[in-house]
């Protein structure tokens, strides 16, 4: 699959430190590679069908899979105080 990055991540993406950042994108670039296999910095969020949660430190992504299209969003990067709000 595809990994497509928002135009709203991307400006969170910028907040952030090179080393979380770099990661968070690694991480992403993983998940998109093999979005149904297990990971465990990835988890479903609960209620919302085809949405994962991705960890990286203090930093939560929200990645959507768009099964018709064969890509992954990357929607929104935030802080874990921020995240679930």
């Amino acid at each position: 699959m595809q990994l497509v990055v928002s135009p709203t991540a991307i400006k969170e993406l910028a907040s952030l430190n090179r080393r979380d950042r770099d990661a968070l994108i690694g991480k992403a670039e993983a998940f998109a590679a093999e979005p149904f296999a297990a990971h465990s910095w990835a988890s479903p969020l609960r209620g919302m069908i085809d949405r994962v949660r991705i960890r990286q430190g203090d930093w939560r992504a929200v990645l959507l899979i768009v099964r018709a299209g064969d890509t992954v969003v990357l929607e929104q990067v935030r802080h874990r105080r921020e995240a679930y709000r």
